[in-house]
Parts: structure tokens; C-alpha cells; sequence
């Protein structure tokens, strides 16, 4: 006898088999009722407590307010523990009255007492703590109510039996017990108030998680309010919740960073103990070797110490996870033996089924929780690496930062960051997987003997043939990305030339270069796909061969081996479940593989060296100085010598002082120095005073204007408006759509260089420090402007007079008023002193000024000039000023000026726009400052429409679209074929579940082979239709890759040009390269496995049906609740993967400015601003990861859920069956409804995934259908040959408009040019000059009147005829790239001579010859290696031979290898230098003597012999006559003739 029951009735046994298991009516023996049962949640809740009581120490969120719940609670424990008291007091009292109860009466009262009274304890400690929904008792609770229920059912059945109550006062307190433990358990899921102090009441919108109830958590009910939320109203950026704080950038990045430095401490230690042995005798060096290698701060074990812990729990998880999978197997063999057994109570089966069902629950809930830990944790890996990166790169030397590009940099935030986030959910795999395939292969042992082995090798085997597809797809895919950056980079050149090309009638030739790159691309997509679809077939293939080669050799290795449905069956869940971890090595060793080349990268990034804080010296200082230098000599790297040595130099405070010298004497290099920059061998320098820096190449924010200037200081509107007057910002502020609000770009993409120079001198006089380092802030500008800025600004009477200035300048004529020069040369100050002493001296600096003097004179006439205007001119030419520096703007008239503006911040707009869902960035309007209104009108020249990103679901009409393009007949062909697939598959097991049935009927199989023959056919075929199915969507793929694509280039090459003036070209490229991808490479395999994934869903459900009629009852139900999650999700997840997108590529374009302007953000001190932006964009990144992982997590517990009731109907169901079923069936309908659940998840994954993909058909349709021009070719009315004889040009009547409802540029213009008159065109900008060449064109068609050349009307012939007849040289000079016989000639349709003859006339012939490559020299994009007139004018001091503008030579080249007989000119603005010019118009004047000429002309001494000039003004003819007598009528010809001092 036991010794706790002592000699009860029932005996003392505490176990009895024939009372618990072999009955109808089950039941368990008092005395385990009463111990171990009783028991059970008591040990729990102990065991819990010391860990839990821990967490709730260092968990602490506030106290909560003592509520009614609370109280009720507490009242409810204090209740139990009395009812517990009283058992025990009855049992004394038993005791006193002779009648000895068991101990076990004694025992059990006491520790329940205990138990409850410490339970009421807990509710209180907890309510101290904050916590508001406690899981701990919550279980303890349950445990209580779910051990209470047998005894529960076993009184009532003794008291039935009996017909009496024979313990009436422990009947009374156990029913009141079990009544008090159901409503704790009831109340403990109610939550409470959030605490007292919580962030709930600053917070709008808080993380619900963690104020969400234990139960809500369990199942992430939490986020069904906003899975509906999402469903109605597609969700925006202030729908999402805030971080909680340990998710925040700030908290992460910062243990992190403590990690990494005592990793950097350790090192150091390291070092310093080691060093001493160094010097110790050769010999012990030889003896012990080489010195031990130097250890190097790990990064890994900083990450380790840093979410180590995370990480350990998750390893919990999914521990029990993997475990917990093993048991539904051993479940099923029991159902299946339970069947096959008549004799058993049926009970068993419902326990079994009951089960299943609670094992893959809960199974369910922790994979998901270990889910949600490890992605959660894999962000945190992500944000935590893109905060130590941004916070390095902002104190690298500049000797790191030469030495890899910002695309480097910026890469190890992108990419090698994305990498540890993607390694993460895989980092457990390293033990996981094989444990669970040593478990599986444990028990298949035991249900197969070693024939499993047989399988098993199988498996293996086919590891290493996956892998080498993957090696040989990953060669395809580098191969193929090469091509594809080819296409990619020539769309980007024809959409950026793409006016030339229809200038030029050129663009048949890159027509078919893009499709040549096209057609090899598509090549190699398709050998990858037919690669890939090896391995779709292995993967399909290969659970089924391994069951067929064990069952093979199981059957064959011994005659007694019988196959029987228990062993099938079991064998085949069993290897489902070996088959995840095999599949997912190969890929846990490529992302193991690129992520240790991430964190090797990561590491030596942040190894690098930094800069040296204390270089320079910020407080202290001799009187009455602000910078001095003491023998400083100073290097850009170690390695390289010193360019600045022994520099003494102090200048005083308030002073004015001007660097020069001649180039590359180390001017910038002084201001850096000063800024600490440089670092310093030795020497002292001093420098106090807060800092602003102007660098030589201004460095512009992606923000608005005023933001750029403010750089974060606050709005002080009279300072803000003081200094845009003074950096002559206002004139620019009105040509800008948006005024001062204006957003923009990247890198000051819609600036011009002066302007954006200005921008970078107003950022620093707004900051109102006291020292100013100016490098050369004047050279971008005009001369006029320079000096407008000098007297306003930085000279003696400037907003800036009494600061300390330090002055870097090529402009000799300021050097007068400055305080004082430091003339460099070599890196050494070679002389010093104020002007009039250094001119005495005649030193270097005289020298100086003598070879600069010559460029000066033009200045000083200019600065003579701009002195004599009237201030309204001014402006004017400041105005002229900001448009002659935008040679890119082909045309200036005010409209289209406007919209080029409006479509640079467009453009800007979209390349920070993420994945291209093209939302351009919202601009910010502040207030608008005193005098900088903005007006809203010309927001209103704004045309670019704003992207719209779609919304909603996908209409049906794009997956027929795409299903057009793969073609009907394919389409129809994979979907028969999977059809075919899946009645194979189901054959193949049917025919197992009959096979196994022979074993019922006697214990012998007969036949074995033919039943392991048909197996087979039936498995090989089900391979060989996926297969084919796989190919021929492969094939369909490709053909819907090829026709949409072609679809989208042609559409595009014959758009007109208006709607490229409305369409920025990132959009137009986003479509090319984004949407192009996914219809390339993502769709087809995603439809593959969507396909998969449903047949197989709808295969188990046919099987189900078939065996377990009854099946059927429960399908709709269940088909309901799975598309209502599924519409839920959809749509959320759409969204917030949308949200995600977008927010994540500011933080690289954020990442990528600062990583430029390093310099400048240090130098006004804003580093720790710049962090706080940093993680301010990662963590509104986050705010739409978390949900998005949530919603996943929500997704699959949802799914999960209902494919968990099928296993639980499918064996219920054959429980309830099981007279009219064979257990073969059984076997095959559960093992099935098992894999269920994954095909369902799959399956919704899939479907988001196709419709978020599908978009790209959708967008890339939309840009296939947008309006052409006019055809190239019209065949019935082609010019005649020769056309045009002899180049005569009439206007009748003509008027023209850019687009449908803008005002008329050209009006009624009737003018009539005769056959070889030269004929200049002049006006003001906005007059209409470029819009009438263009006309000529036909780029602008007509609105009313005709253009005659020759007498025929050009509206009735094709634009190639017209366009290849006539020549132009286009203001801006664009080139593409490729060879520079491709430039001239792309049609080939010139001889060799010919165009060495076109080179000589155009002055390149000596250039080209000097190339060794001749012809074939290769531009690079946009002609970067042919310098136009502009750049090369900048390098003043420079080779002054290079200021022949090449590239306007090259265009001049093109024209005289045209040689039509009407030429235009567009003359470039400021571009060309006047030697180019000269040269460009000699060469007209004599090669193109009998051509008709109109020249657009900007300067008018070019034109002053021309036969007549016209003179345009607001769309119409004003004056149109020859020069001479243009000058007699002094009208508005003589005006300007005048100004130009040529009248």
C-alpha cells in the first residue's frame, strides 16, 4: 500500500488500470485524485515563482490603482484559502474524534492552503508592479479548474452509484472549491488599468501588446483591431503604433555601442599586455614562434552579449516546438491502431483526437511566439547595426572615407544590415535541425528498422544536388544582373537625351540596341528557369521518393516484414516532418556564408581609425586672437606625406583674412586643418568660437529650402530674412515653385551651382557663429553676383563685418579690402600681411596677381558695368544669373522653366521614394517668414501629377492581362497539368492506404511487387506533371517578360515629348527596372507556389471528404473564417509592406547625405542632431515592420487555427466512423489533414504576395497605353527625294501651345525665310525662340496655321521623314555613351572618310587622333570625359587648352555629317566659352554657306552680319528686317545692341 491513502476503499492503490483504462466509463482512484491531481497546479505555481518574482524585480512599470477587479480577486484567494483551512481543520477534527484519516487529507488541504494564500499575494505584489494581465496565474488558475473537473465527475458518478453522499462536508467544500477556482480563472482574464504613471497618457497612439491581456497576447488578438482597421481604410503613416521603448533605435543602438566599446577596451587591454613581452630576446621569439596574432575587437561577440538573452528564450521555444511536432506522429499510430482494434472503448479515440488537436495547438502557439520573437529580434539586429554604422561614419578620417566610395559605406547599412535581419530566423536552424532529423530518423528506426537508412541517404544525397543548381542559378543571376545594369544604365541615358533623339530622328537605333541587351537577358532568364524548375521537381518529388525507397527496401530485406497502415503512415508524417530541415540547410549555409562576410565587412568598418577630437584646441586661446596655428604640419592619411608644414599663423579676432595661391598650394586643405579634419603630426592649433564652414563644393540637404538655411536652428523670420537678402537669395526664391518652402532634391538636384553656393553661404551667416571659414565660396557664382555677395556678406560693410572671416578666393579684385592675406605656395606660407605691403614687396604674391590679372580684366568690366545699372536690373540679372547656370534646362522659357523646376523636385522626390510605390514627398509648408510669401500660383505651374499608389485590391483585369501576355493556351496547359498532378498524387497514396488494408486480411502481403510497381508509376508521373508544369511556366514567364516589356520600350520611344516634361524619368525608369524585375523573376515562381499550395489544400480536403463523408458539414464554416482572415490580411499587409517600402529608403538617402557632408555637419557641431534624425527615420521604418511581423504572426494563428480543426474533424470524425472505415483510410485521411495547415499558410502567403507583385503588370500596362506622337513613317505621302532643294521656310498663321490648356507660346506668326538666308532670332527669355525651332520639329504640333518648307507642308509627312532633313546643334550638348562613332553616327551610314572629315571642321580631328581607341573611343555617360566649355573655364590656373568645349565640337562634328540644307542653331547660354564659339561659327559661316541658317542667338555679335535678324517678343513677330536696319529704327533691337555695347 502507498502511504499517503493509507487503506482506503478502492484499496490503497493510487493507480488501477481495469477502474482507469480498459472501460467504457473511465475514472481515476481517489487517492490520485487526491494527491497527485491535487498537487499538480501547486508544484507549478512553486516552481514559477523564483524566475517570475525575478522578472517582476527588474520589470517594474508603476504601480496600478487598487480597482474593484482587484479587490474581487483578492477576496476570491483569501476565500479558497479558508475553504482549504477548513478541510484541514476538519480532518484534526477527525483526528480528535478517533477516526484517523489518510495523511493524504492532511497533506494535500495544507499545500492547496498555502498555494492560494500565496496566489493572493502574487495578485497584490503584481498590482504593485503594474502588471496587467498576469500569465503566470492565469495558467495556475486553469491548471486548478482543469484537475478539479475529475474529481468534479467522479463524485457525482460514487455519489450516482452509491445513492448516497458519503463524505457530505468534503462533497460541499470540494464543489465550492471547484466554483471559486472557475471564477478566479474567469476574472484572472479580465486586464487591468494600465499603471498610474504609464506612457498611455502621453502617447496617441501606444504599442497595444503591452497593455494587451495575457490570453490577447497568447493569441496576438491584439492586433485584430487593426487587421480590421487596415481592411477598411488603407493605413497610413499615423495609424501605426508608436515603439515600445526597449524597440527603439535609441535604447538598441546604445547597448550595443557599450558592447562593441568594451569589446574595443578588452583589445586595447590586450595590446597594452602584450606589448612588453616585445622586447624580450630573439631566441624565445624564435622558439615560440611568430608574436600571437593581434586580436581584434569582435563584433560578433558585441551582438552575442548585446541579444544573447533574446535569443536563449526563442531557443526555448522553439525547443519545445521541435519536440512537440514528434508527438502527432506517435498520436496518429495510436488513432490507427485504435481502428483497427473493434474492441476498444471509443473514448480512446476521442482522447486521441482531443490530442492531436491540443498537441498542434499548442505547437501552433509557440512556433508562432518563437516566431515573433526571433523576427522581432532580427529587426533589432538591423536597427542596432544601421545605428553603430551611422554613428562611425560620421567620425571616420578622411583617409577611410577615400578609400571606399559612399556607395560602400552606404551598402553596409543596406545591404550587410538586411543580412544579419534575414540570417536570424535561421540562426536556431544550427541546432534545430539536427535534432529534429536525428528524432525523426530515431523513431522511423523503430517503425521501419534500418531499411530507413535507405531513405535517408536519399535525402542527403540530394543536398548536394540542390546545391550545385544553386551555385549554377547564382552564376546566371550575376551574369544577368550585368545585362541587366546595362539596359537599365542606356534607358537612363535615352530618357535623359530622349529630345535630342527626336531631334535627331535617332531613336530606332537605340530601339534596337535596347532590345539586343533585352533578348540575351531573356536568355539567361530562361536557362535559370528551366535550372529552377529541377529543382521545384526535387523538392515535389522528393518526400514521395524517399517513402517509395524505404517502403522498397523494407519490404524486399525481409519476407516478414509486413507493411501495414500503422507503419505507412506513420512513416510518411514522419519524413514530411524530415523534409523542412533538410530543405532548409543549403539555405541556412548561404545566408551563414554571406553574413560572415557582412560581419567581417561590418567589423573592419568600425575598426577603422577615427578622428582626433582634441586636434584642435576649443578653449583656450592667447587674447585678443580667435585662430592661431604654432608650427602645425598637417596630412590628409598617414601614409602620405604632409601637405601643410610648419604654418604659423594667428589671426586676430573680428578680422578679414584671404587665403591665396595657386592651385593645389593647400588652401582648402588650411581650412580643414583648422576644422580638425586633417590629422596633425604635430604643432598646436587653437581655434574659439562656435564655427560655420562653406565648403568649396556646397553640400544641400534633401529639404526644403528654409530648412537647409535654418539647419536646425529656429525661425528667427528678420535674421532669416536679412541673410536671403544679403546671399541675393530672393530672386531665386521667386523663380522656385514653392518659394523658401521649395523641397529639395538630392544633392541640390534642382539647384543650380550658384544658387546652391548661396544656399551653403546663407546656412552658414543665418548660424550666427563667430568664426566663418569660407573655401571659395564666390567661384560658382557670376562675377556680379560675387560681388554683390562680397559687399552684402563677407566684406568690410557685410552682415558678417566684425566676425572673424577666413577668406579662401581665386577673385583678386576683394583682395584690396580685406584686413589681411596669407599667400600659400607648397604648403607653406610664403608670404603674409595686408595688400598694399605684399604688392610693395613683389614677391610671390605680385607674381600672382600679374598671371591672373588678364581673366580679372573681363571681371572688372563687368563689375564697371553692373555699377552703372539702375537696381531694378539688378535683379534682373540676377535672374539671368540662376538661369545661364542651368545649361541643363534646354529651354528658358518661363513655363517650361517653371515645370523643369517643379520636375527636378518631382525627380527628387522619387529617388528617395522606396520601391518606387511613387509617392513623392510631401512637402512641408511652414508659416511663411515676413516678406518670403509664398504664392501659391506658381505651385500651380506644377504638372507632374502625383504617382498615385495603388490602393485597394488588384481589379481582375491584370491577372488577365498577364495571363494574356503568358499566353491562353499555356495558361490553360499549367493548370491542367497541376490538375493532373494532384489525382496522381492522391492516387499514389490511395493506393498505399489499399496496399497496407492487405495486411488486415491476413498477415501476409502477396504481390508485393506489383503494388510497389504501380506506386511508383503513380509517384513518377505525379514528378514528371509538376515538372512539366513547372516548365511551361517558365516558358510563359518569359514570354509575358518579352511581350510586355517590348510593349512598354516602343510605347515609351514614341511618347512625345510633353509627356516626358511631365513625367519624371525616375518614374519612367522605375518602370523599366523595378516592374520589369518582377515580372522577370518574381511572379512566375510565386504563381508556381501559390498553384502548389492550393492544389495541395484542395487535395487533402478531396481525400478528407472521400474517407470521412461527414467531413463535409464542417467545410463551409471553416472555408468562411479562413477567407475572412484571409481578406483581412491581405489588405493590411499590403499596406503595411507599402508603408515599409517607402520609409526605408530615407534612411539610406539620409545615411548617404551625411556620409557627403560629414565635414559641414561637424564643423557647426551636429553630430548628435544627426544621430537623433538617423534614428528618428529607422524608427519610423520599424513603426511599420513590428505590425508586419504581428500581422504574419496573426495571419498563421489564424490559419493555423482552422487547419488544426481539420486534423481534429478528420479524426473525430473517423472516430465516429470507425465501423464503416479500414484503417488505411484513417491513416491517410489524418496524415494528410497533418501537412494541411502548411499549405494553408503557404497558400495566404502566396496570394498577398501575387497581388502585391501583380501591381507591376498593372504599372507597367499603364505607361504600354499612354498616347504616341505621330507616326514616323506616313507611307502614302513621303517627300520626294531630295527634299528639301533649297531650304525655304514659311510660318502661315501659326500659333502653338505646349500642352492642352497652357497659354499659347506662339501667335499667329507669319514670316517667310528664303532659301539660304542666314537669319538670327532674338528676344527675351520666355519670347518663344526655342519653341519655334521646335515647332520646326514638330516636337510642339500646331494649333492652327502650317509651317511650309520648300511649299510642302510638314504636318502631312512622318517625323523621321521631316526630322532627318533637318540639322540642329542643341543647346546642351548630350552624349550617350558608347563609342564616338556611335555618337556620330548611330546608323552606320557614313563612310570611314567621311567623318574624319567632319572631325577636321569641327577642330576635334587632333584630339581624336591623339586617342589611341581613334573612333572608337569610348564617352562615358552623358559625355563626362569631354569637357564642356563651363567646367573646363572653372579650373582657373588649370591647362588652359582644354576650354574648347568638346562636346559641342562633337555636335557641331554631327551636323556637318548631316549637312541637310536648313540648319538651327541653338546657341548655347553660358556654356560655351567665346573661342568655342568663334570656332563653331567660322565653321558655319563657310561650310554651311548655302544652307538656310536660323541661329537663336544669346550674344549678338554672332549675328550682327546675319542677312535679317527677328525679333520675337511674347509669341510674335515685333521686328524682322537686317541688323543695319534693325539699329536705324532704334526699336527693341537697338535697345539691346546697346546694352551689349555694340551700338
Amino acid at each position: 500500500t502507498s502511504w499517503p491513502c493509507g487503506m482506503g476503499r478502492n484499496g490503497g492503490r493510487s493507480r488501477d488500470s481495469n477502474l482507469s483504462v480498459h472501460t467504457e466509463n473511465p475514472d481515476l482512484t481517489p487517492c490520485f485524485q487526491n494527491s497527485l491531481l491535487a498537487w499538480v497546479p501547486c508544484i507549478y505555481l512553486w516552481v514559477a515563482l523564483p524566475c517570475y518574482l525575478l522578472y517582476l524585480r527588474h520589470h517594474c512599470r508603476g504601480y496600478i490603482i487598487l480597482s474593484h477587479l482587484s479587490k474581487l480577486k483578492t477576496v476570491l484567494g483569501v476565500l479558497l484559502w479558508c475553504v482549504s483551512w477548513a478541510d484541514l481543520f476538519y480532518s484534526f477534527h477527525g483526528l480528535v474524534h478517533g477516526r484517523a484519516p489518510a495523511p493524504v487529507f492532511f497533506v494535500t488541504p495544507l499545500v492547496v492552503g498555502v498555494t492560494m494564500l500565496l496566489a493572493t499575494l502574487l495578485i497584490q505584489y503584481e498590482r504593485l508592479q503594474g502588471v496587467q494581465s498576469s500569465g503566470v496565474l492565469i495558467i495556475f488558475w486553469f491548471l486548478c479548474v482543469v484537475c478539479a473537473i475529475v474529481p468534479f465527475r467522479s463524485k457525482i458518478l460514487l455519489a450516482k452509484a452509491e445513492g448516497e453522499i458519503s463524505d457530505p462536508f468534503r462533497f460541499t467544500t470540494f464543489y465550492i472549491h471547484f466554483a471559486l477556482v472557475l471564477s478566479a480563472l474567469i476574472l484572472a482574464c479580465f486586464r487591468e488599468k494600465p499603471p498610474f504613471f504609464s506612457a498611455k497618457n502621453v502617447d496617441p497612439n501606444p504599442y497595444p501588446e503591452t497593455s494587451a491581456g495575457f490570453l490577447s497576447r497568447l493569441f496576438f488578438w491584439w492586433f485584430t483591431k487593426m487587421a480590421i482597421y487596415g481592411y477598411r481604410h488603407p493605413l497610413e503613416e499615423k495609424d501605426l503604433w508608436s515603439l515600445k521603448e526597449e524597440d527603439r533605435s535609441q535604447m538598441v543602438v546604445q547597448q550595443l555601442l557599450e558592447a562593441w566599446r568594451k569589446q574595443e577596451k578588452q583589445t586595447a587591454r590586450h595590446k597594452a599586455s602584450a606589448a612588453p613581452g616585445k622586447n624580450s630576446s630573439g631566441e624565445d621569439e624564435v622558439l615560440l614562434g611568430a608574436q600571437p596574432r593581434p586580436r581584434k575587437p569582435s563584433f560578433l561577440k558585441a551582438l552575442l552579449a548585446t541579444f544573447g538573452s533574446s535569443f536563449l528564450l526563442s531557443a526555448c521555444f522553439k525547443l519545445i516546438q521541435d519536440l512537440l511536432s514528434f508527438i502527432n506522429p506517435q498520436l496518429l499510430s495510436i488513432l490507427i491502431r485504435f481502428i483497427s482494434n473493434p474492441m476498444a472503448p471509443s473514448w480512446w479515440g476521442f482522447l486521441v483526437a482531443g490530442l492531436m488537436f491540443l498537441c498542434s495547438m499548442m505547437q501552433s502557439l509557440i512556433l508562432q511566439h518563437y516566431y515573433h520573437y526571433i523576427f522581432v529580434t532580427g529587426l533589432k539586429f538591423r536597427t542596432g547595426i544601421m545605428g553603430v554604422i551611422y554613428r562611425k561614419a560620421l567620425v571616420i578620417t578622411n583617409s577611410v572615407k577615400r578609400a571606399s566610395t559612399v556607395g560602400e559605406i552606404v551598402n553596409l547599412m543596406s545591404v550587410d544590415a538586411q543580412r544579419f535581419m534575414d540570417l536570424a530566423p535561421f540562426l536556431n536552424l544550427l541546432w534545430s535541425a539536427p535534432l529534429q532529423i536525428i528524432l525523426a530518423i530515431y523513431f522511423l528506426w523503430q517503425n521501419l528498422g534500418p531499411s530507413v537508412l535507405a531513405g535517408v541517404a536519399f535525402m542527403v544525397l540530394l543536398i548536394p544536388l540542390n546545391g550545385a543548381v544553386a551555385v549554377k542559378m547564382r552564376a546566371f543571376q550575376v551574369k544577368q544582373m550585368k545585362l541587366k545594369d546595362s539596359r537599365i544604365k542606356l534607358m537612363s541615358e535615352i530618357l535623359n537625351g530622349i529630345k535630342v533623339l527626336k531631334l535627331y530622328a535617332w531613336e530606332p537605333s537605340f530601339l534596337k540596341q535596347v532590345e539586343g541587351i533585352r533578348q540575351g537577358e531573356l536568355q539567361l532568364l530562361r536557362t535559370a528557369a528551366y535550372l529552377h524548375t529541377t529543382t521545384t521537381f526535387t523538392w515535389m518529388c522528393s518526400p514521395f521518393l524517399v517513402t517509395l525507397i524505404t517502403l522498397w527496401v523494407y519490404v524486399y530485406v525481409d519476407p516478414n516484414n509486413v507493411l501495414d497502415a500503422e507503419k505507412a503512415f506513420v512513416s510518411v508524417s514522419l519524413f514530411n516532418i524530415l523534409r523542412l530541415p533538410l530543405n532548409m540547410l543549403p539555405q541556412l549555409i548561404s545566408n551563414l556564408t554571406q553574413a560572415s562576410v557582412s560581419l567581417k565587412r561590418i567589423q573592419q568598418f568600425l575598426s577603422q581609425e577615427e578622428l582626433d577630437s582634441q586636434s584642435v584646441e576649443r578653449k583656450t586661446i592667447s587674447p585678443g586672437y580667435a585662430i592661431t596655428i604654432h608650427s602645425g604640419t598637417f596630412t590628409w592619411a598617414q601614409d602620405l606625406p604632409p601637405t601643410l608644414h610648419s604654418l604659423d599663423i594667428q589671426v586676430p579676432k573680428g578680422a578679414l583674412v584671404a587665403v591665396v595661391g595657386p592651385v593645389g598650394c593647400g588652401k582648402s586643405s588650411l581650412v580643414s586643418a583648422l576644422l580638425g579634419e586633417m590629422e596633425k603630426l604635430e604643432g598646436k592649433v587653437h581655434m574659439k568660437g562656435s564655427v560655420a564652414y562653406v565648403p568649396q563644393q556646397a553640400w544641400i540637404q534633401n529639404c526644403t529650402l528654409q530648412e537647409n538655411v535654418l539647419f536646425g536652428q529656429a525661425l528667427n523670420p528678420k535674421r532669416y530674412q536679412q541673410t536671403l537678402e544679403a546671399c541675393a537669395l530672393l530672386a531665386d526664391l521667386e523663380m522656385l515653385p514653392g518659394g523658401d518652402q521649395t523641397e529639395i532634391g538630392e544633392k541640390g538636384i534642382n539647384l543650380s551651382g550658384g544658387q546652391r553656393q548661396r544656399v551653403s553661404l546663407a546656412r552658414a551667416v543665418y548660424s550666427d557663429a563667430d568664426i566663418f571659414l569660407l573655401d571659395d565660396p564666390l567661384s560658382a557664382v557670376d562675377s556680379h553676383v560675387a560681388k554683390h555677395i562680397f559687399d552684402h556678406v563677407i566684406g568690410p560693410e557685410g552682415v558678417l563685418a566684425g566676425k572673424t572671416r577666413v577668406l579662401v578666393t581665386h577673385g583678386i579684385s576683394f583682395l584690396p579690402q580685406t584686413d589681411f592675406i596669407i599667400v600659400l605656395a607648397d604648403g607653406q606660407v610664403s608670404e603674409m600681411g595686408p595688400y598694399p605691403a605684399l604688392l610693395q614687396r613683389n614677391g610671390s604674391f605680385a607674381n600672382f596677381l600679374c598671371n591672373y590679372a588678364p581673366d580679372e580684366d573681363q571681371g572688372h568690366l563687368e563689375d564697371s558695368w553692373t555699377a552703372l545699372e539702375g537696381a531694378e536690373d539688378k535683379e534682373a540679372l540676377l535672374i539671368e544669373d540662376t538661369l545661364s547656370n542651368h545649361t541643363d534646362l534646354t529651354d528658358n522659357d518661363p513655363v517650361t522653366y517653371v515645370v523643369q523646376k517643379q520636375f527636378m523636385r518631382q525627380l527628387s522626390a522619387l529617388s528617395s521614394d522606396g520601391e518606387g510605390q511613387g509617392r513623392p514627398v510631401p512637402r512641408r509648408h511652414l508659416g511663411p517668414s515676413e516678406k518670403v510669401q509664398v504664392t501659391e500660383a506658381k505651385a500651380d505651374g506644377a504638372l507632374t501629377q502625383e504617382e498615385k499608389a495603388a490602393i485597394g485590391t488588384v481589379e481582375l483585369s491584370v491577372f488577365w492581362d498577364y495571363a494574356k501576355a503568358v499566353g491562353l493556351c499555356t495558361t490553360l496547359a499549367i493548370c491542367l497539368l497541376y490538375v493532373g498532378q494532384s489525382a496522381a498524387a492522391i492516387g499514389a497514396n490511395v493506393w498505399l492506404s489499399a496496399w497496407t488494408n492487405d495486411a488486415m486480411a491476413d498477415s501476409r502481403q502477396n504481390n508485393t511487387s506489383l503494388r510497389l510497381g504501380v506506386y511508383a508509376a503513380l509517384g513518377i508521373l505525379q514528378g514528371l506533371l509538376v515538372m512539366l508544369a513547372a516548365m511551361a511556366m517558365a516558358a510563359g514567364g518569359i514570354q509575358a517578360a518579352r511581350v510586355l516589356h517590348q510593349a512598354l520600350l516602343h510605347n515609351k520611344i514614341r511618347s512625345p515629348q510633353s509627356f516626358f516634361d511631365t513625367t519624371p524619368s525616375g518614374r519612367i525608369l522605375n518602370r523599366f527596372s523595378k516592374d520589369i524585375y518582377v515580372i522577370d523573376e518574381v511572379l512566375a515562381p510565386v504563381i508556381l507556389m501559390l498553384l502548389n499550395s492550393f492544389f495541395n489544400a484542395i487535395s487533402t480536403l478531396v481525400v478528407i471528404v472521400a474517407s470521412t463523408p461527414l467531413f463535409t458539414v464542417v467545410i463551409l464554416p471553416l472555408a468562411v473564417l479562413y477567407t475572412l482572415v484571409q481578406r483581412f490580411y491581405a489588405a493590411t499587409s499590403r499596406q503595411l509592406k507599402r508603408l515599409e517600402s517607402v520609409s526605408r529608403s530615407p534612411i539610406y538617402s539620409h545615411f548617404s547625405e551625411t556620409v557627403t557632408g560629414a565635414s559641414v555637419i561637424r564643423a557647426y557641431n551636429r553630430s548628435r542632431d544627426f544621430e537623433i534624425i538617423s534614428d528618428t527615420k529607422v524608427d519610423a521604418n520599424q513603426r511599420s515592420c513590428y505590425p508586419y511581423i504581428i500581422s504574419n504572426r496573426w495571419l498563421s494563428i489564424g490559419v493555423e487555427f482552422v487547419g488544426n480543426c481539420v486534423v481534429l474533424f478528420a479524426a473525430l470524425f473517423a472516430v465516429i466512423g470507425r465501423s464503416s472505415l479500414n484503417p488505411g483510410l484513417v491513416g491517410l485521411s489524418v496524415s494528410y489533414s497533418l501537412q494541411v495547415t502548411f499549405a494553408l499558410n503557404w497558400m495566404i502567403r502566396m496570394m498577398s504576395d501575387l497581388e502585391s507583385n501583380i501591381v507591376a503588370v498593372e504599372r507597367v500596362k499603364e505607361y504600354s497605353k499612354t498616347e504616341t506622337e505621330a507616326p514616323w513613317v506616313v507611307e502614302g505621302s513621303r517627300p520626294p527625294e531630295g527634299w528639301p532643294p533649297l531650304g525655304e521656310v514659311e510660318f502661315r498663321n501659326y500659333s502653338a501651345r505646349y500642352r492642352p490648356g497652357l497659354d499659347l507660346v506662339l501667335r499667329d506668326l507669319s514670316l517667310h525665310v528664303h532659301g539660304g538666308e542666314k537669319v538670327g532670332i532674338v528676344g527675351r527669355t520666355g519670347a518663344g525662340k526655342s519653341s519655334m525651332t521646335l515647332c520646326l520639329f514638330r516636337i510642339l504640333e500646331a494649333a492652327k496655321g502650317e509651317i511650309r518648307i520648300d511649299g510642302l507642308n510638314v504636318a502631312d509627312i512622318g517625323l523621321h521623314d521631316l526630322r532627318s532633313q533637318l540639322t540642329i546643334i542643341p543647346q546642351d550638348p548630350i552624349l550617350f555613351s558608347g563609342t564616338l562613332r556611335m555618337n556620330l553616327d548611330p546608323f552606320g551610314s557614313y563612310s570611314e572618310e567621311d567623318i574624319w572629315r567632319a572631325l577636321e571642321l569641327s577642330h576635334l580631328h587632333t584630339f581624336v587622333s591623339s586617342q589611341p581607341a581613334g573612333l572608337e573611343f569610348q564617352c562615358s555617360e552623358g559625355g563626362e570625359n569631354l569637357r564642356s566649355g563651363n567646367e573646363a573655364q572653372r579650373q582657373v590656373g588649370g591647362p588652359q587648352l582644354e576650354i574648347v568645349g568638346q562636346r559641342q565640337l562633337v555636335c557641331l562634328a554631327r551636323a556637318l555629317l548631316r549637312k541637310s540644307r536648313i540648319l538651327v542653331l541653338d546657341e548655347a547660354t553660358a556654356a560655351i566659352d567665346l573661342e568655342t564659339d568663334n570656332l563653331i561659327q567660322a565653321t558655319i559661316r563657310t561650310q554651311f554657306d548655302t544652307c538656310t541658317v536660323l541661329t537663336i542667338a544669346h550674344r549678338l555679335n554672332t549675328i550682327m552680319d546675319y542677312t535679317r535678324v527677328l525679333v520675337l517678343d511674347k509669341g510674335v513677330v515685333a521686328e524682322f528686317d537686317s541688323p543695319a536696319n534693325l539699329i536705324a529704327a532704334r526699336g527693341i533691337f537697338y535697345g539691346m545692341a546697346r546694352d551689349a555695347g555694340l551700338a
